[in-house]
């Protein structure tokens, strides 16, 4: 699974694992007064534990983003097209042109039209919309106008591929570009694919984006019918625990000992990765490398469920290593997790199981508290906060982890601070429901070769 060749017989670029390196990042989030948009913006809020989740009243993430702001980010797009764009193809278009112009690269002037255009999807919920609207549509009665409106709505926003359709577009791209829905692992999956496509010489750049919104109302429905279910048989009761679907009437607290809930958040994350050779032609900063990408399942036949004794996990972090790289030089976890219990207890076991009692000693914080549990975004968001951190020399703490819970074998990075960390290697965790487990090897810039 490892990007590099670990017997190289050639000089030739094209015969060899080239360096993948990160140049830029982009965001659109949820924020405390607007949305979220820079690398400097994630770390403002990271750096010091914030939580940008209390909107109307609830605990959840929307990104508020306003026409204006849109316009001012936005790269250009036909008018025609334009009014169709769903949250979702606004959210990932600002997130793709903040990335860009963090890259130094022009889309106008096409310097990403032979990227790979990469893109993670989870929800379908901006989707649903256009979808009911072409279904509620009456032929005889539309008028030939609004026929043709109905049909641009459909083709641009109803299929798990409609984001990366128009960056694509915007981008003039002539290099692949595709979806993948995995869950909260897809923009990770995507990192992975794109690392292999610019190590094995496909592609010199690709541009991988998360992008994901959520219906509170859908989600908040949907714990209504848990809890009438829960109420009338306890054998959907999972072992005597309450299912933790995701709640707004409290905050999420990852490896706290009162995490009972999970918020969620929407928005997306763009990254720029290239291959060195690229990067350094060019004169760009590299935040840092992506050196591997692996994933594994648990091998259950419960959809919905995740194996606790961290098996999944730890096989897929062994694949992800192989035998280049050595766990006990690698201080620093990324965790992905959201406050539910299952998911801190896999990452307890699977910490456990690689770490043995230096575990004791390895700092594994989550950020996911600060804007909220946001699904596909969270491969890209927590690759970007990861490198950041090694840039910065500091890991950031848990957002709202107080109190850690009891049988914790990490430091879980409580409270508001920054704990300072020099550190060239880092592991980044992401999970779909049903077990799949994803996992990153990030590097320092002088990490690769």
């Amino acid at each position: 699974m490892g990007s590099a060749e670990k017997s190289p017989k050639s000089r030739n670029p094209k015969s060899r694992a080239r360096d993948v390196v990160v140049t830029g990042m982009g965001f659109c989030l949820p924020g405390e007064d607007r949305p979220v948009f820079s690398a400097q913006d994630v770390w403002d809020v990271a750096a010091h534990g914030r939580t940008c989740l209390m909107r109307d009243g609830v605990y959840h993430g929307p990104v508020h983003l306003s026409e204006a702001m849109f316009q001012a980010r936005a790269p250009r797009f036909p008018g025609v097209f334009a009014r169709h764009l769903t949250s979702a193809h606004r959210f990932g278009l600002v997130s793709l042109a903040e990335a860009c112009s963090d890259a130094g690269l022009d889309l106008d002037a096409g310097d990403v039209a032979g990227a790979a255009i990469l893109v993670g999807r989870g929800g379908v919920d901006a989707q649903v919309a256009s979808y009911q609207a072409v279904m509620r549509a009456d032929p005889v009665a539309t008028s030939p106008l609004q026929a043709m409106d109905l049909f641009i709505g459909t083709e641009l926003a109803v299929s798990p591929s409609d984001v990366a359709l128009v960056q694509g577009a915007v981008a003039r791209s002539t290099g692949p570009c595709y979806t993948v829905s995995c869950g909260c692992a897809s923009s990770a999956v995507q990192v992975g694919h794109a690392l292999r496509m610019i190590a094995g010489g496909v592609v010199d750049m690709a541009v991988v984006t998360g992008v994901d919104v959520f219906s509170v109302e859908l989600v908040r429905n949907a714990q209504r019918l848990l809890r009438v279910a829960q109420e009338a048989d306890t054998s959907v009761r999972s072992g005597g625990r309450p299912a933790l679907l995701p709640s707004f009437d409290r905050l999420m607290r990852p490896y706290d000992r009162r995490a009972d809930c999970v918020n969620y958040g929407e928005g997306s994350v763009t990254l720029v990765l290239e291959s060195r050779e690229r990067a350094d032609g060019r004169g760009a900063h590299v935040y840092g490398c992506v050196l591997s990408q692996a994933m594994a399942r648990d091998g259950l036949p419960n959809p919905l469920s995740s194996d606790e004794s961290g098996a999944g996990l730890v096989a897929a972090v062994r694949a992800c290593l192989g035998d280049r790289w050595r766990i006990e030089d690698i201080p620093y976890v990324h965790g992905a997790s959201d406050g539910d219990a299952v998911v801190t207890a896999f990452e307890v076991n699977a910490v456990r199981e690689l770490y043995g009692p230096a575990a004791e000693r390895l700092l594994m914080s989550s950020q996911e508290g600060c804007f909220g549990h946001n699904g596909a975004p969270a491969g890209c968001l927590g690759v970007a906060l990861t490198l950041l951190m090694m840039q910065h020399g500091a890991v950031c703490p848990t957002t709202n982890c107080e109190l850690p819970a009891e049988g914790l074998v990490f430091d879980p990075v409580p409270g508001v601070e920054v704990r300072p960390l020099d550190f060239r290697l880092a592991l980044n965790l992401t999970y779909q429901i049903g077990g799949v487990k994803s996992v990153v090897l990030l590097g320092s810039p002088d990490a690769g070769g």
